[in-house]
């Protein structure tokens, strides 16, 4: 029986059964995919403050590795002996500090903001009526004659929604209010918790960091080969390089696109011009959606609180800051880590977006551009064969 498992029929057999084996696996996973995608949705829910702790670990990793270097060349032993410990601490002392500063500043404004957007909604409301009268009186085309919007109609709608809500107010729009109302304080305590999780295990990913990186390599040399480990440092040192370079180029580039956009809804008289700044500075993480839908942003509150035309007249404005920032600002700052396709960039991003959220369109470019770069070398090795194989001298005449 073993001589005859070892035979070369049946040695040949073993990749048509592989095969088999897959077609089967997968055809279950179709089967059940509502069930698998049901349940990854709740692991990736439960695993993401950690993943974002991860994140928040490798960013603070930074100036905790320079802290610590410092902290080794005194010469107090106590201090060198725990300068990982006190690297830490001194980093996220700097963290809270720059933070409550941020709030002491942003919140602030962040409420004036609301205050004089509130108080000023009625002369908001008004220029919103004035507009539509004028695109009442525009001359169109036959084809669209007998187009007119009745603002007092929408305004009655409206105003009558409420009163019929209000008026037939019974247990069942009750229960809904009390649905709403709580799911919005759990909301509000998930994130909170949520936020713990992130900053106690960003504080034990600091501190354990050799540790980690020394089990990860041991384990990883155990289970795979020589080449193939190698194989995966190399990769992973990339990978690391090329998140290390995404996340200063996009903080350099946030910094100095904010700001200008700042600048200009302030010079444009823009009430709202530090918040839409921040926002657009912020949003700039996330490569081409984040700076379009921080721009529309902007332009919806100018167009609603200060009238369309300054809306109109600020929208090439910014779009030409745009470009500016995409053709010439970012490749300068990047150089050459992601020499990436638009469109590629604009797939990896939504691919991301939809299976990690946020935390997927921050990690996609610089995943995307280690995958091209392994895919890169794979072509250039392959036709490397191929082209010494052509260039090979031909067998003897007596080879066959």
């Amino acid at each position: 029986m073993q001589k005859f498992l070892k035979s070369r029929m049946m040695v040949s057999m073993i990749p048509y059964f592989i095969l088999a084996l897959a077609i089967i696996v997968t055809w279950h996973l179709v089967g059940s995919w509502g069930s698998f995608a049901a349940a990854f949705g709740r692991f990736w829910g439960t695993i993401t403050p950690f993943m974002y702790g991860l994140l928040v670990a490798y960013i603070l990793n930074m100036p905790t590795s320079f802290f610590q270097r410092l902290l080794q060349k005194t010469n107090i032993p106590f201090i060198a002996k725990r300068s990982r410990g006190f690297a830490v601490l001194i980093v996220m002392l700097l963290s809270l500090g720059v933070i409550a500063l941020a709030l002491n500043f942003i919140i602030p404004a962040i409420w004036r903001s609301l205050v004089l957007f509130v108080n000023q909604f009625e002369n908001y409301q008004q220029g919103f009526l004035e507009f539509i009268a004028r695109v009442n009186e525009w001359d169109l085309p036959d084809f669209m004659d007998g187009f007119y919007i009745d603002p007092d109609e929408w305004m009655a709608e409206l105003t009558g929604l409420f009163a019929r809500f209000f008026a037939d107010f019974d247990g069942e729009n009750m229960a809904w209010l009390l649905n709403f109302v709580g799911s919005v304080f759990g909301s509000v305590f998930s994130t909170m918790f949520q936020g713990i999780l992130t900053f106690v295990s960003c504080i034990f990913l600091l501190m354990q960091r050799d540790r980690i990186i020394a089990f990860a390599c041991r384990i990883t040399q155990a289970v795979t080969a020589e080449n193939t480990y190698a194989f995966i440092m190399k990769y992973s040192r990339k990978l690391n390089f090329n998140f290390r370079m995404y996340i200063y180029t996009q903080t350099i580039d946030g910094l100095i696109l904010g700001t200008i956009m700042t600048i200009i809804l302030a010079i444009a008289g823009s009430p709202f011009f530090l918040i839409l700044g921040l926002v657009l500075g912020i949003l700039n993480y996330v490569p081409y959606f984040g700076s379009i839908v921080g721009t529309a942003i902007a332009l919806v509150v100018v167009a609603f609180t200060q009238g369309l035309g300054i809306a109109l007249v600020l929208l090439p404005i910014m779009f030409f800051v745009q470009q500016l920032d995409g053709n010439f600002i970012q490749p300068k700052l990047m150089g050459g880590s992601f020499s990436l396709s638009p469109l590629l960039i604009i797939v990896s991003v939504t691919i991301g977006g939809a299976y990690a959220g946020i935390l997927g369109m921050l990690m996609a470019i610089p995943i995307v551009a280690v995958i091209k770069d392994m895919l890169d070398s794979f072509m250039e090795y392959r036709e490397e064969k191929k082209e010494a194989a052509k260039n090979a001298p031909p067998p003897p005449d007596d080879y066959y």
